[in-house]
């Protein structure tokens, strides 16, 4: 029953963004422009609720079911925040009360600027600065995990609307802004504890990204491909040459792996140890998408760099993308430290079960 419900969410999905997105959304979305009939119509369908119980009216689909949406997101670049705000939402789970078409801002760490979190009697201060947020401006809640002044790692909502967001955009063109916090004060139902065990914003993020990138180069090598049987060079298509098919074929297979590790990270979430395969999916998708980027444009030319095409419209996000949430070397970090953690004996029954 939940394969069929999931590919219900994902035919819906498909013909929803097949009708909306293309270059008019896409131009709109330049410099923080925001379509806000389309998020209607992405709200009203059910797609932001597919991860929430049915109790609660969603789908009730479990992760690995439910994020494939995000790979889809990324297939159709998308130019709206349903990745963030379908995850955002069950992530609440208790913080904030939520109307059924909000937006929902993930703060992970590397967006956060010095953030503390400190308890003074019934409510909780935070202070610091929230940087480049993804799509801080037209969040309802922004959600954050810090540490508070006893070193517990805790979950914190902050209603959007309560901050002055210094205005900003992604190379794609979409909304990325800051604010500070300023000794903000949130109700203690607003916080609460998470243990290691429960996949953290940053790694939430991470995740999406790297399914969002997953499908946004799958896409593109789509595009390199059907530029390469069109476009011809001494009377014949450039897709005969064997230099055009080598890069290609390189291409393909960066888009195969990075696949292989969102997908592998997104079925972790319900089973086996997440942080490990987010951190692995987000530095492994995070070199194929430069590789595949580089790739579709030497493959397109000139041509792909031009308003009158959509190529750019993935590569400027993959660009984007790839840094959000943590670079590579971020995650590479991580991954090396639970690696070395496990010692000599250890590194072979940890990489068997997973």
């Amino acid at each position: 029953m939940s394969n069929d419900i999931r590919d219900m969410v994902l035919d819906t999905a498909t013909r929803l963004f097949s009708d909306r997105v293309g270059r008019e959304l896409w131009q709109l979305s330049e410099n923080g422009g925001f379509s806000d009939e389309t998020w209607q119509s992405v709200a009203e369908m059910g797609l932001l609720s597919m991860l929430l119980d049915e109790n609660e009216g969603g789908s009730g689909l479990d992760a690995a079911d439910g994020l494939a949406l995000a790979e889809l997101v990324g297939y159709h670049a998308l130019p709206l925040p349903l990745a963030e705000s379908f995850v955002g939402l069950m992530l609440l789970d208790g913080l904030a009360e939520f109307e059924g078409d909000e937006v929902v801002a993930l703060a992970g760490t590397p967006n956060l600027d010095s953030v503390r979190l400190e308890r003074r009697g019934d409510t909780w201060v935070l202070d610091g600065r929230l940087y480049r947020v993804p799509w801080g401006r037209r969040a309802r809640f922004v959600l954050l995990d810090t540490e508070d002044e006893l070193g517990d790692m805790q979950r914190a909502v902050v209603a959007a609307d309560r901050l002055t967001w210094d205005e900003s955009t992604s190379l794609a063109g979409e909304a990325r802004d800051s604010a500070d916090l300023n000794r903000i004060e949130i109700a203690a139902h607003a916080v609460k504890k998470i243990d290691d065990s429960t996949p953290s914003v940053t790694e939430w993020g991470a995740l999406i990204r790297s399914l969002q990138m997953a499908g946004a180069m799958r896409r593109a090598l789509e595009l390199s491909v059907e530029h390469a049987n069109e476009r011809k060079q001494f009377g014949r298509p450039i897709a005969k040459f064997q230099a055009v098919q080598q890069q290609l074929a390189a291409m393909a297979g960066q888009v195969a792996a990075a696949g292989a590790a969102a997908a592998a990270a997104s079925r972790a979430v319900d089973s086996g140890e997440p942080g490990f395969m987010i951190a692995v999916a987000k530095a492994r998708v995070g070199e194929a998408a430069g590789s595949a980027a580089a790739v579709a444009h030497q493959v397109h030319a000139a041509m792909g760099f031009t308003r009158e095409h959509t190529l750019h419209y993935y590569t400027r996000r993959l660009w984007s993308w790839r840094d959000e949430f943590g670079a590579e070397p971020f995650w590479q970090k991580r991954a090396g430290r639970r690696i070395c953690s496990l010692g000599s004996e250890g590194l072979w029954p940890f990489l068997s079960e997973l």
